[in-house]
């Protein structure tokens, strides 16, 4: 959910907002979400769907709005960045053929600079992949498997790793449970490197394909 809603916001920033009000405030707000603990956002999560739904909800998708909460600043900042270093002279071109503005961006702008958003949008989800205080407040810890994340409580990698340090399974002989807090700790370590892998893989296809060098044939060196 944060990819889209930071992208789009990213590219209003830049392309849009002219350093007018309304771009200054969300980046006041973005630089202020920048900061904020963790546990912040989710508690922020859970007052507004305990607000709505009832104050004890406590579900997969509320735990997934609190990282959402916490990437968007992430995905904002870099893509932001990303977008910035693309040379006016693409744009101005594209302007001169006639083309319009968004298919500017989405032609010519966004390729250019796909390669740095693949790499912030990893480092978002990177960053939050670990994250157990927001998920504790919003999705709880369940002993068996939920697979329906708008009803009940739902176990994560890092609350399990978490339960299994704090309250192991018999406190007597505790290193079971120490082996398979290594072994979820294993499988994030794992996630991210996919992820990144993944985003490499996404950036070498949508990146803008160059010409290749024609190398002089020995005849005419």
């Amino acid at each position: 959910m944060s990819v889209p809603i930071g992208l789009l916001t990213a590219i209003y920033l830049v392309e849009y907002s002219n350093n007018g009000w309304l771009g200054k405030a969300i980046t006041f707000f973005v630089d202020v979400m920048t900061g904020i603990p963790s546990i912040v956002a989710g508690l922020f999560a859970a007052a507004l769907f305990g607000m709505i739904f009832g104050p004890s909800t406590r579900t997969g998708i509320v735990a997934a709005v609190a990282l959402t909460v916490l990437m968007i600043p992430t995905v904002v900042k870099n893509t932001e960045e990303m977008l910035r270093i693309v040379p006016n002279e693409l744009r101005e071109a594209s302007y001169a053929l006639g083309v319009r503005k968004w298919r500017t961006i989405l032609k010519v702008v966004i390729p250019t600079a796909i390669s740095g958003i693949a790499s912030g949008v990893t480092l978002a989800i990177a960053r939050v992949i670990g994250e157990t205080a927001p998920l504790l407040v919003t999705a709880g810890f369940a002993t068996a498997i939920n697979w329906n994340s708008f009803s009940g409580w739902m176990t994560t990698l890092p609350t399990y790793i978490y339960y299994q340090i704090m309250t192991p399974t018999s406190p007597t002989n505790p290193d079971p449970s120490l082996q398979r807090a290594w072994a979820a700790a294993l499988i994030l370590i794992a996630i991210v490197m996919l992820l990144n892998l993944l985003a490499r893989l996404i950036a070498k296809a949508f990146a803008p394909k160059t010409p290749a060098a024609k190398h002089p044939s020995s005849h005419e060196s």
